[in-house]
């Protein structure tokens, strides 16, 4: 199922089975069906408002993967962690994985989106995009929905500490139709 297809689906359902909640707290059904009639979003929620659940629902329903961009490793493994947990198959490219564990993961990043080994969320940081054997594959095998975890974090610290997030707006060249969503508190 495309992220358009995936619209059709009951996501009350969607979000009882995976979550185990029988409602969208405010907002998230909204930034929800906006990314799966593929558009662009910016969406301020306070912390803890379910932030997370807006991008992994999707990727949980469609085909294809939802790619990540995320600044810390503890917030990566978090994140994963917390999707595993209910189900979604998450994994992570970053500088702590064993060469086996980054081969693994780029393996199934580039599996068929309906197989057994195909990821539906993917976690890098912004440094990811200057490996070229991951832009390449990024090319190759394009994400469903491209989000943008605290994404303040762009003008905060785009300038001088992480210069890689300002690069970041080169992804809708990379991957044109593909929608972005930037969270932050």
């Amino acid at each position: 199922m495309t992220v358009a297809l995936a619209r059709d689906v009951d996501l009350q359902r969607e979000l009882l089975r995976i979550y185990g909640y029988r409602e969208f707290r405010p907002n998230q059904r909204e930034v929800i069906d906006a990314l799966l009639c593929g558009r662009d979003v910016f969406v301020v929620m306070p912390t803890g408002g379910g932030k997370s659940l807006c991008y992994q629902l999707p990727a949980a329903i469609s085909n294809g993967f939802t790619l990540v961009i995320s600044p810390l490793i503890a917030l990566m493994k978090d994140q994963v962690d917390a999707a595993r947990a209910n189900g979604i198959r998450a994994g992570v490219l970053n500088s702590s994985l064993e060469p086996a564990e980054r081969a693994q993961t780029l393996d199934a990043m580039a599996a068929d989106p309906g197989s057994e080994q195909a990821l539906d969320l993917l976690y890098v940081a912004p440094e990811r995009f200057a490996d070229a054997a991951f832009s390449t594959l990024l090319q190759r095998r394009p994400p469903a929905l491209i989000a943008i975890d605290e994404a303040h974090c762009v003008s905060e610290w785009g300038h001088d500490f992480r210069p890689d997030y300002l690069r970041l707006g080169e992804l809708t060249a990379r991957c044109p139709g593909v929608p972005v969503a930037a969270f932050t508190a």
